[in-house]
């Protein structure tokens, strides 16, 4: 194919990408809208709650007065008539009546404000796909468009160089994306959560209703703590600082450990000779390839056991991650990695040679997997 042909092919896919991306642009602004309207929808329900909630407690008050008063009247025939007797039940009756009719539509409400709650994670779920999609047609666009006849080049001398522009794209788009979901899902929403909460705070001190303020703050609280949680957590995700502070060992220790918290895969770490502090450059990659590797059992091994061997040497280290998950054909592994289906292994792969090093994965279908990794210490690595 030549290369003028080639460019034209690259061209009509180009714009086919652009009107696609833009009708799908269209479906994330629709999205959007709807998510406001059902935001504000949701407000107003909770609203709407909280204010049957205080006409429910005020009628129960009410209704305990009226029962005590009916109780009086009846006992005491010398001070009441049967006059009063009709009239202190009637308004019992009355009271009783209101008090299950305002109960009956807190639970509707309740049961409203939970329906939206479900609808706005659906959108929520239907805006994060199509922004996946718009995000994944910008990365291919702005790929292609950069220099086609550099495009033509990469794929007639090597596809692997070839892919890893578009791979370094992606991965750049997938971690802002990956950052943007966590403060979205996490923070931002903690955080409206608190606004919300404190005007109906603010509402419920102007009504005097100390008790259900009280509770309130407590929740807002707990709200707060979650939501510098939160903050912490895409710190860490980051940039684990514990590793300037500490070095490889201790971060990969609270690392496995909140691993096996959040998965509920039990885990194991192994140190093998005398931990030696690596170059800044070096401690970095080699906690991102465990990481990395540790969710790759997570996501695809189906494993209930996971164990890491971190050995030093004179002049180099050695991981080893070994997991008794569902394994996989070992025959299909290059192949995965050379066709760009498995970007976690190519990951991994480019940063084991990156530090001159050298990765072998061995796995066995309804045993396990085992990965190595042996990276050399090298003297310029620690002036980097």
């Amino acid at each position: 194919m030549s290369v003028d042909v080639f460019d034209r092919v690259i061209k009509n896919a180009i714009d086919v990408m652009e009107n696609s991306k833009y009708q799908i642009f269209e479906i994330c602004e629709s999205v959007r809208a709807e998510r406001e309207a059902l935001n504000k929808e949701l407000q107003m329900v909770i609203e709407e709650t909280a204010r049957t909630i205080d006409t429910v407690d005020r009628f129960e008050v009410e209704y305990r007065r009226s029962r005590v008063r009916l109780t009086e009247v009846s006992r005491d025939f010398k001070r009441f008539n049967e006059e009063d007797i009709r009239t202190a039940y009637e308004a019992a009756t009355q009271l009783q009546a209101q008090l299950a009719i305002h109960r009956e539509k807190e639970l509707h409400l309740k049961m409203r404000r939970d329906d939206l709650q479900k609808r706005l994670k659906n959108l929520d779920t239907q805006l994060e796909r199509a922004e996946a999609l718009v995000s994944q047609f910008s990365v291919v666009l702005e790929y292609l468009t950069g220099d086609l006849n550099q495009v033509t080049r990469l794929l007639e001398s090597a596809k692997n160089r070839q892919l890893l522009g578009l791979k370094i794209i992606l991965a750049q788009e997938e971690e802002r994306k990956r950052i943007a979901r966590e403060i979205h899902d996490g923070l931002a929403q903690n955080m409206a959560n608190m606004v919300l909460r404190t005007e109906i705070t603010e509402r419920m001190l102007a009504k005097q209703a100390y008790n259900a303020v009280k509770s309130e703050l407590n929740d807002l609280k707990f709200s707060v703590r979650s939501g510098i949680e939160e903050v912490r957590k895409i710190i860490f995700n980051l940039r684990p600082m514990a590793l300037d502070d500490l070095g490889l060992v201790p971060t990969l220790r609270k690392f496995i450990q909140d691993y096996e918290e959040k998965s509920k895969i039990r885990t194991n770490f192994e140190l093998i000779g005398k931990e030696i502090r690596l170059p800044s450059g070096m401690e970095v990659a080699v906690y991102r390839l465990v990481q990395e590797a540790f969710s790759n059992v997570h996501k695809h091994a189906a494993a209930s056991f996971v164990t890491l061997e971190l050995t030093f040497q004179q002049q180099m280290i050695k991981l080893t991650i070994t997991d008794n998950g569902v394994g996989f054909i070992s025959d299909n592994i290059d192949k995965k990695i050379a066709d760009g289906t498995h970007y976690g292994l190519m990951g991994m792969r480019e940063r084991v040679e990156l530090l001159e090093g050298r990765l072998d994965i061995h796995s066995t279908v309804g045993v396990g997997t085992k990965v190595s990794m042996v990276i050399p210490i090298k003297s310029e690595s620690k002036e980097d």
